[in-house]
């Protein structure tokens, strides 16, 4: 992995940030820069001042952020811990690949274009690790599975823009979502936003949820499904927009 790092003292550093193509967002529990450079995305780790020097460390996060496709790639393969291996950290990944994959001005269209060609192209494998030995195995992708990461990741994104401006730095004008799924997923994940940001609640009604999607899509799903939907806008909040300290 290149890294390139610089020193600078706090002041000029924070006075470096105004007007210039340096923006902090909120990655995982840890403060982040963002720095384009000649069109490319640089990713790092923004280090607070020790003493009278600040350490701003510029580098790629990983490699399967270099493209598109490795970001379509790393969401279907978050996508699918969570679906095998249950939610717990698994849940916290995903979003965490989505909150990226929002900042660098992916979209869904080009997310699901880009997990399209790999579905025809019978090129993806996944890493599988048992007994200490770690095995690569090819996966077919399914057009159900697609679509299911896909809309998972319009829920991180569209959570995103329901938030208190600014929350994370996007470096794209391109609208991150189609107006379809604005339309479907914007009145539900801003219920669940006031929610959070209005009343301190980590959950709502599922019947108030489903009422939402008859309005609007004129069905509602199960309610287990609703559940997990639910669960993914309320832990994109928590990390991009925690409101209370961490235990």
């Amino acid at each position: 992995m290149m890294r390139e790092k610089f020193s600078l003292t706090h002041n000029k550093f924070v006075s470096s940030l105004k007007g210039s193509s340096y923006g902090i967002l909120q990655w995982g529990n840890r403060p982040c820069c963002n720095n384009i450079l000649q069109g490319k995305m640089i990713n790092g780790i923004c280090h607070l001042p020790i003493r009278k020097q600040t350490s701003l460390v510029c580098g790629c996060i990983d490699d399967e952020f270099r493209s598109s496709r490795n970001i379509a790639l790393s969401l279907h393969r978050r996508y699918k811990n969570v679906v095998d291996r249950g939610f717990s950290n698994h849940l916290k990944d995903f979003i965490t690949a989505g909150v990226t994959a929002y900042a660098v001005g992916c979209t869904e269209e080009g997310l699901r274009d880009e997990l399209l060609k790999l579905r025809d192209s019978s090129e993806y494998s996944m890493e599988q690790r048992s007994s200490g030995v770690t095995t690569s195995v090819k996966l077919k992708l399914t057009t159900e599975e697609i679509n299911e990461c896909i809309l998972w990741s319009v829920i991180v994104f569209i959570t995103i823009l329901c938030t208190p401006q600014p929350t994370v730095v996007r470096w794209s004008n391109t609208p991150p979502v189609s107006d379809e799924a604005q339309l479907k997923w914007r009145g539900f994940c801003a219920l669940i936003a006031n929610a959070y940001y209005t009343r301190g609640m980590a959950w709502l009604p599922i019947k108030t949820l489903q009422l939402e999607q008859m309005a609007v899509m004129g069905h509602a799903e199960e309610p287990a499904i609703v559940a997990d939907r639910m669960r993914l806008v309320f832990a994109t909040l928590e990390n991009v927009s925690p409101q209370w300290p961490k235990g």
